[in-house]
């Protein structure tokens, strides 16, 4: 539990992860029927950027030509409310760009174990009526909100991997979502650093037998496992056409936001099949 997510706000994972997030909450507002999203590990909130600092290698990349990117408009039209005067100081994290894409009849529900990021949490929505907050562990929590009454939503698991367990733990927590809500939105967020761990989360989703995808933005090459190489997202039960909008958006994304030139890359892996032996 020292994970903070200020150590890492608006680095390259957090714009890929966030852009993809936000995509998917466009796509569930279509349908004028209410959604709920549940974000496992929510952190508190906004975080205040300070250089040196990751985030110079992500969001700081796109700030200044913002107006280019239209694919992510919806995402950098969120960090751009927390940054009124033009400077890049502060960042919102998944519970903010959650909240600018509810309706009336939407909610959501945050869950936070870490003390300092709950209260912080506390702060950032106090008042804020169809937004329900918990000091609790996901791994355990979750599976009390699952299914939603609402029967339409995405779940966004986002552990800090500070365990070696995180990846099993993601994987019941999805096996469990299958049995109980099988026409939810997954999104899983995981490091791309050993391929082992990823292997088997993959696997497990394959076990599912669910419409799924992993999709992966790299910017450094994979070869060594002790860094941050890049990060994946598991989709299940992607809104329909994002796959297809992801193929087209991210790779340039993916160029951008990479440490070298040609470091960059997007791979997808299709996830639906047949029962593998673990």
């Amino acid at each position: 539990m020292n994970y903070r997510h200020s150590y890492h706000a608006g680095n390259g994972a957090d714009v890929f992860k966030h852009a993809v997030l936000a995509l998917v909450l466009v796509a569930l507002r279509k349908k004028d029927t209410p959604f709920c999203v549940i974000d496992s590990h929510a952190g508190g909130g906004v975080y205040a950027l300070k250089a040196p600092g990751e985030f110079q290698q992500g969001i700081a990349l796109l700030w200044p030509e913002r107006a280019r990117w239209r694919a992510f408009a919806d995402y950098l039209g969120v960090v751009e409310k927390y940054n009124r005067q033009g400077a890049l100081k502060f960042y919102p994290g998944s519970p903010l760009i959650i909240r600018e894409f509810l309706r009336a009849q939407d909610r959501a529900v945050l869950l936070e174990l870490h003390p300092e990021e709950y209260a912080a949490l506390q702060v950032n929505f106090d008042g804020v009526k169809n937004i329900a907050l918990h000091h609790a562990d996901a791994w355990s929590a979750l599976r009390a909100f699952v299914p939603p009454r609402e029967n339409r939503g995405v779940v966004l698991i986002d552990p800090p991997y500070e365990r070696a367990d995180e990846f099993e733990q993601a994987a019941l927590l999805l096996k469990y979502g299958a049995k109980h809500w099988r026409n939810g939105v997954y999104m899983v967020w995981y490091p791309v650093k050993q391929r082992r761990a990823i292997e088997r989360l993959h696997r497990a989703v394959r076990n599912l037998k669910l419409a799924a995808h992993a999709v992966e933005l790299t910017t450094l090459p994979t070869d060594v496992e002790t860094r941050l190489n890049g990060s994946g997202l598991v989709l299940i039960n992607a809104p329909w056409k994002l796959l297809d909008t992801l193929r087209e958006v991210l790779p340039p994304l993916a160029e951008r936001l990479a440490a070298q030139p040609g470091s960059g890359k997007v791979s997808f892996v299709d996830l639906t099949g047949a029962v593998q032996a673990a």
